[in-house]
């Protein structure tokens, strides 16, 4: 069992930058050769049992050397392990062509001593979700949607996961009395129409496990849709059963969000994966994060986007990295996701284009960021860019003009945007905001929630076994 992350940061964690080549091989190194054992994995009948794919995952270096032994190992590597929990199942590790961290699926699952390195500006809970967490793993953010989180366990622990300082340091899931409070907490709060089943990862519950949760939530009347989000179309694509998807369809409308990040993983196995859900009547949509040294590229971005299409997979978002620990060299400057969405524009059909979001430090929620294609305003015309450069000058309806009124005399101004982008305010927040009194009334102390995770474990206390 791994410790808690805060003890493991407090203990382990550097605030000297990396050398940029820890842990990495050297760029001139040749690829190796397909590791024979992998391959004499893939032939046997158990491949397929998703079961065994989890009971197989590699959950340390020493693992990943039986499998991969061109990899290399530093002292480095070993504590990153150490300080966040390693699982890759073998199916995965099948996709790695390059044993270093230049291959996009090796740099995504294998420990990077860089994850010891932390800017200032980084957090354990960057986005507030223990602040919003009205009852244990229910996270209640927008006014009409709410999060559960059901599971600690995924497949594969993304090294780069906003969730790093929960995900599998227990591997746990909620138990019945936490579901039952949340199911209480829903009832007593009809303005929620949207429920997401987070995790972890909630398709490796036991499918009985997993009905529970849905049965539980669809026996709120005022819930109208059920969104679950899963990455085992990509790392564990036999988890999609005939058993999974018949359970599923006794609870529409339920939709499914997945998580590809690299043209790499869009394999035949994962495709049928997803023509599966599809083909049961579930909605598919596809959250990336922009990760560097992975899809930071915009050709690769494209090419991503356009495989999903071909599995009926709607790119829903492009997530800016979170502020979270352990993830800094993941992290790409805002400017690079706006140039990556330029380039799309034009080049894919709207349907193929995600939404470039960045979701706000501080609980602030979901902010879409887009090229600026407005130039200039007035009260007459527009002028706007279109993504050729083109200017077009269009011309606004005719009405009377509306002037603002001006603030009273004597009454110290509010923050402007120039004060954001001046430094000299943090924030700017409206008067009355709905999820700031849910706020006031759990009444958590600053700095108290999400060190540890400590409130997301604590919804859930119950074993996996209780779901077989």
């Amino acid at each position: 069992m791994q410790e808690s992350a805060a003890l493991l940061y407090e203990h382990e964690v550097s605030t000297e930058e990396p050398p940029s080549t820890w842990g990495r091989v050297p760029a001139t190194a040749p690829a190796p050769a397909p590791a024979r054992h992998l391959q004499d994995l893939a032939s046997l009948p158990t491949w397929e049992d998703w079961h065994w794919q989890m009971r197989q995952r590699l959950r340390t270096l020493a693992d990943l050397k039986k499998v991969l032994p061109a990899v290399e190992v530093p002292v480095d590597l070993e504590k990153a392990a150490t300080a966040f929990p390693m699982a890759i199942t073998p199916y995965y590790a099948s996709l790695i062509r390059d044993a270093d961290f230049r291959d996009p699926v090796f740099r995504m699952s294998v420990p990077d001593a860089a994850e010891l390195w932390d800017s200032p500006f980084l957090a354990d809970d960057p986005l507030e979700e223990e602040h919003d967490m009205p009852v244990p793993g229910l996270v209640h953010r927008y006014g009409d949607r709410a999060l559960l989180v059901s599971t600690s366990r995924c497949a594969m622990y993304c090294r780069h996961c906003t969730r790093k300082r929960v995900a599998g340091v227990k591997e746990s899931c909620l138990s019945g009395a936490q579901l039952e409070e949340a199911i209480a907490y829903l009832r007593e709060h009809p303005e929620i129409h949207d429920v997401i089943i987070s995790g972890g990862d909630p398709f490796t519950m036991p499918t009985a496990g997993l009905e529970r949760i849905l049965a539980a939530i669809r026996s709120v009347p005022t819930v109208d849709i059920i969104r679950i989000g899963t990455r085992t179309p990509v790392t564990l694509p036999m988890r999609i059963t005939p058993e999974l998807t018949r359970m599923i369809r006794k609870y529409h409308p339920v939709w499914v969000n997945t998580h590809f990040n690299h043209p790499n993983e869009i394999t035949p196995r994962a495709a049928q994966a997803c023509a599966q859900l599809v083909d049961a009547g579930i909605p598919m949509g596809n959250q990336t994060v922009l990760l560097r040294g992975i899809n930071d590229n915009p050709q690769t971005m494209e090419q991503l986007c356009r495989g999903l299409v071909r599995m009926r997979v709607r790119p829903y978002y492009l997530f800016q990295c979170d502020l979270v620990r352990g993830v800094e060299h993941f992290r790409t400057p805002l400017s690079r996701g706006i140039e990556i969405m330029e380039y799309l524009r034009g080049r894919l059909s709207g349907l193929a284009i995600p939404v470039f979001v960045v979701d706000a430090p501080g609980g602030g929620g979901k902010i879409p960021v887009l090229p600026n294609y407005v130039v200039s305003t007035s009260p007459t015309h527009t002028v706007l860019r279109n993504f050729e450069g083109m200017l077009v000058s269009y011309p606004e309806p005719f009405a009377p003009e509306h002037r603002a009124a001006s603030g009273a005399p004597g009454q110290p101004a509010a923050p402007t945007v120039w004060d954001l982008s001046a430094g000299k305010a943090k924030t700017i927040r409206p008067e009355r905001v709905q999820r700031h009194d849910r706020r006031e009334k759990m009444q958590v102390i600053p700095g108290q929630a999400g060190a540890a995770g400590s409130a997301m474990l604590a919804a859930m206390s119950c074993p996996d076994a209780e779901f077989s």
